[in-house]
C-alpha cells in the first residue's frame, strides 16, 4: 500500500488509513486498533506522502526516510520513539546525516520513528515511489 492513502490526523493518535469519500469528509481507520472515525474538514490530516524533512541542501520526502530506516534495521523496528532526546537526535543523525537541526525538532523525529515501527509492524513496508510518479519524472 502506498503512502497517498495512509493520514496522520493532529489530535490523534498514530496512523490512518483512508477507507472511503462522505459528502461531510471521509471515513479511516486506525492502523494501531482498527476503529473507525469520520474525519471533517475542520480536522488538519497530512498525508505521509507529501511530508517531507529539512536537511541543507533539500527536502527529503518521508518515504525515502522510510526506506533508509528500513535498511538500517533490516526490515524490522527501529528504536522506540520514546527513547531520549539525545538518543533520537543520534539514530536521527545515523539515518540523516545532514539534516537541518534547525527545523528539525525531536518531536519530528519521534513522529517519523512512531509511524516507521507503526508501518512496519502492520506489513506496510513498500516504501518506493508510486508508479504513476516514476511515470511523469520518466516524461519530464
Amino acid at each position: 500500500m502506498s503512502l497517498d492513502k495512509i493520514l496522520a490526523i493532529s489530535g490523534k493518535p498514530g496512523l490512518y488509513e483512508l477507507k472511503t469519500q462522505t459528502r461531510s469528509g471521509f471515513l479511516a481507520e486506525s492502523l494501531l486498533d482498527g476503529k473507525r472515525l469520520s474525519v471533517s474538514i475542520r480536522h488538519n490530516v497530512s498525508v505521509l506522502s507529501e511530508i517531507a524533512i529539512y536537511t541543507f541542501t533539500e527536502e527529503v520526502p518521508l518515504r525515502e526516510i522510510f526506506k533508509k530506516i528500513q535498511e538500517k534495521e533490516n526490515g524490522e523496528q527501529a528504536i522506540s520513539h520514546k527513547e531520549s532526546k539525545n538518543k533520537l537526535e543520534a539514530y536521527f543523525s545515523e539515518v540523516l546525516p545532514d539534516y537541518d537541526e534547525d527545523r528539525v525538532y525531536v518531536s519530528d523525529m519521534k513522529k517519523v520513528i512512531h509511524w516507521y515501527n507503526i508501518l512496519q509492524a502492520k506489513g506496510m513496508n513498500d516504501f518506493s515511489e508510486p508508479e504513476e510518479d516514476k511515470a511523469s519524472e520518466e516524461e519530464e
